[in-house]
């Protein structure tokens, strides 16, 4: 019967279980009221506020529930940045939240509540680069990271559990406790409780953030462009193509 419910249905019984409590019980621990019993046979789904519930009362991790991860628990002095919500489509797969500039510049405050990230618009990419993890959008602000991306277009990024995971040099989605920023991301040498966030655009200087700081992580693998420039080079092929034509036609004139 357990193989066929969900992968979350299923860890969502063992964290009860290995906390030796009663459905009834734990369903009064989280304040979900006579949901338990359903989520265990799959009839109910489990809400964002189930999720927040399990990790901060247990540090369970989001990830992990959903069998995304293969770390159960998050530990915040060790630099976890799981994602604190996970969204899910009707289909219960998982979907991409676009978070524009004006909500980005309150993400960090609602991190925790489910009913808004309810308002986001959200999307599925059915493609091989989008499976097997968590994927979040954000809108860029500012031109810190040109030529490599834009003032105003979309990076969507791949959640990291982990500070450790992070790779130095890769560009990084970092929600920090009061902005997000998207930056390249280098570890900062004898000193594992920082990071150094590094701008593409050199007249921006590096800023240190402590890891401690850091709320969620996503690393950038892909971004979203609307309106395509025609590259200068094409432009200056017109122009001489045009005024080849032109002198072509003045000399036929004179024959």
């Amino acid at each position: 019967m357990d193989s066929k419910l969900t992968i979350e249905a299923q860890r969502f019984k063992k964290i009860r279980e290995e906390l030796r409590h009663t459905q009834q019980s734990f369903a009064e621990l989280l304040d979900i009221g006579a949901t338990t019993a359903d989520i265990e046979r799959g009839k109910t789904k489990i809400t964002g506020k189930i999720v927040m519930e399990l990790m901060l009362q247990f540090n369970i991790n989001p990830l992990w529930i959903y069998g995304k991860s293969f770390e159960k628990h998050i530990d915040t002095s060790k630099g976890d940045v799981s994602p604190k919500i996970i969204t899910l489509d009707a289909s219960g797969n998982d979907s991409i939240l676009l978070v524009n500039q004006k909500a980005a510049a309150g993400y960090p405050n609602n991190i925790h509540d489910m009913g808004w990230y309810q308002t986001l618009p959200a999307f599925n990419i059915p493609l091989p680069e989008f499976r097997n993890a968590s994927y979040r959008g954000f809108q860029v602000e500012g031109d810190s990271m040109l030529p490599s991306i834009k003032p105003n277009e979309w990076v969507l990024g791949r959640a990291v559990p982990s500070i450790n995971e992070a790779t130095d040099s890769k560009i990084y989605i970092v929600v920090l406790r009061d902005s997000v920023l998207v930056k390249k991301l280098q570890k900062v040498p004898n000193n594992p409780q920082a990071i150094r966030l590094i701008s593409l655009n050199d007249e921006y200087l590096p800023i240190d953030v402590k890891v401690r700081d850091v709320q969620e992580l996503w690393q950038v693998n892909s971004k979203l462009s609307f309106g395509v420039d025609e590259p200068s080079e094409s432009n200056l092929l017109r122009q001489l193509q045009q005024s080849m034509d032109e002198l072509k036609g003045q000399i036929s004139s004179l024959k």
